[in-house]
């Protein structure tokens, strides 16, 4: 038998409150990722007024309740009130579409509340409807200043997450039921968002300086590290707004749904100014190096928001693009220093990162197999694509190697080294190496970027140190004379 509770109906607000994100944000971005023109149309919309704006939003977005971030400490509280018999309300500026469809899926709720027929319910409006659908006793749980007028006239108060000075003016009002901190989304967020470990992908522009042997010139170096934090900027930026693009589908995935904004600890208008500020100090970095290297940052970021928008979508292009992407990063470092880049390297490395690409759809798919899933969610793979993926990706590791060792043979290479049949050395930590990934993937031990895991892996930090040292060996010693 349920309980019944004396307490005041206890009403609670949405976005910032319930869930940590913004609907009405999240929103605009499913009606532009739907179609890039609704940003001309939006104008429009926004001259029917707040509650007009939010109508035509929801009528072209479908916020879905069940992958929306919540606060689990607040929902276990809401949880225990209503098996007490307490009556729960939804009061949100949101529209009643999101509303209804959150509330669908909590199944906690009495009433639900919010902007439709052109009555935008915020702040005062949000008080009136409380008070005519609920009566002049309730507790409010709100996050904001613009909660303030509905705290006053409320009997208590629940924080959630509140400013500090904020909460300090509710607390002279009226007495505080319970309060939820938030959760901390100070730099470490910020940090983690823009993915500062895949900063190490852009280390690809220092291999045109080491193929050149030209380490040791101060001048070429210095370059570079401001080539290197001007491209590591822009990345990521662009993973940002990827991350703001994928919201939905990173939710659905075991691990993709922790990430900032999916897991709703990094607000969206945040993320976007710190994006905005890393492009905006990327493209002067860039500057600074050279008008060329501009342009070849400029390059990337058409591509890789290609990529991220549309491209990602389609089977094997997606990880043709990738390919294409690493490559580019090498370009773009012999642009920086102007030196020519070897045809070999171009071959060579379209082939490495199309597999290590192939790699981490492999890895993806082997993760939901064993979840037992049958296909992602916002890419064009299905688990029974493995026995198609297994061998494309094995044959192009195999042809990195036969375009290296073709490399090895090249007259221009034997005259360039001392040592030159030290690089069979090479060849075969490559087989090792990539041979070693694939084996690491069909396991399940693989990391979503094989990049990043090959270099937190002990055995491929040893592999690929070990291969460096020989290239040193075979460039710099001279060991004798060979037929």
């Amino acid at each position: 038998m349920v309980a019944i509770s004396t307490k005041a109906p206890l009403v609670v607000d949405l976005d910032g409150t319930l869930t940590p994100t913004d609907t009405l944000l999240e929103s605009v971005i499913q009606v532009v990722k739907h179609s890039p023109l609704n940003v001309l149309r939006m104008p429009f919309w926004l001259m029917r007024g707040r509650a007009g704006f939010k109508e035509a939003i929801a009528a072209h977005a479908g916020i879905s309740g069940e992958h929306l971030p919540y606060r689990a400490s607040l929902l276990d509280y809401l949880r225990e009130e209503k098996r007490k018999g307490r009556m729960i309300v939804l009061a949100t500026a949101a529209h009643h579409s999101i509303a209804c469809n959150v509330a669908g899926h909590l199944g906690l709720f009495d009433k639900v509340l919010a902007t439709q027929d052109g009555r935008n319910l915020k702040g005062k409006a949000k008080l009136q409807a409380i008070r005519e659908q609920v009566g002049p006793c309730f507790v409010y749980a709100g996050d904001s200043k613009a909660d303030i007028p509905i705290w006053q006239a409320a009997e208590a108060a629940v924080l959630v997450d509140v400013a500090w000075n904020t909460a300090q003016a509710v607390r002279r009002h009226v007495p505080i039921e319970r309060e939820f901190p938030g959760a901390s989304g100070g730099l470490g967020v910020c940090l983690k968002a823009l993915r500062v470990h895949q900063w190490l992908k852009n280390l690809l522009l220092f291999v045109p300086l080491l193929t050149a042997f030209s380490f040791l010139d101060l001048g070429k170096m210095s370059t570079m590290a401001v080539a290197f934090l001007a491209f590591s900027l822009a990345a990521s930026a662009t993973y940002m707004v990827n991350d703001l693009w994928d919201l939905e589908s990173d939710r659905a995935h075991p691990r993709k749904r922790l990430r900032p904004f999916a897991s709703g600890r990094l607000p969206i208008l945040k993320g976007l100014v710190v994006a905005a500020g890393a492009l905006l100090l990327a493209l002067v970095l860039a500057w600074s190096v050279s008008n060329a290297f501009l342009l070849m940052l400029l390059l990337y970021l058409v591509l890789s928001s290609a990529y991220s928008w549309v491209l990602k979508e389609y089977v094997l292009i997606d990880v043709l693009m990738l390919s294409l992407l690493y490559t580019l990063r090498i370009l773009a470092g012999s642009v920086a220093i102007g030196t020519a880049t070897s045809s070999w390297l171009l071959a060579f490395s379209v082939f490495m990162f199309l597999s290590l690409a192939l790699v981490k759809r492999c890895a993806e798919l082997v993760t939901l197999e064993g979840n037992g899933k049958a296909a992602t969610r916002g890419r064009d793979y299905r688990v029974s694509d493995l026995a198609v993926l297994w061998p494309l990706g094995g044959g192009a590791a195999l042809s990195a190697v036969v375009v290296f060792g073709l490399f090895i043979s090249a007259p221009e290479t034997q005259g360039r080294y001392g040592t030159p049949q030290m690089l069979w050395l090479v060849a075969l930590g490559l087989i090792y190496w990539l041979a070693r990934l694939w084996v690491k993937t069909s396991r399940g031990e693989m990391h979503d970027d094989p990049v990043i895991y090959a270099l937190k892996d002990h055995g491929s930090r040893m592999t690929v140190c070990a291969m460096v040292a020989v290239m040193l060996g075979a460039y710099f010693l001279v060991l004798g004379t060979y037929p």
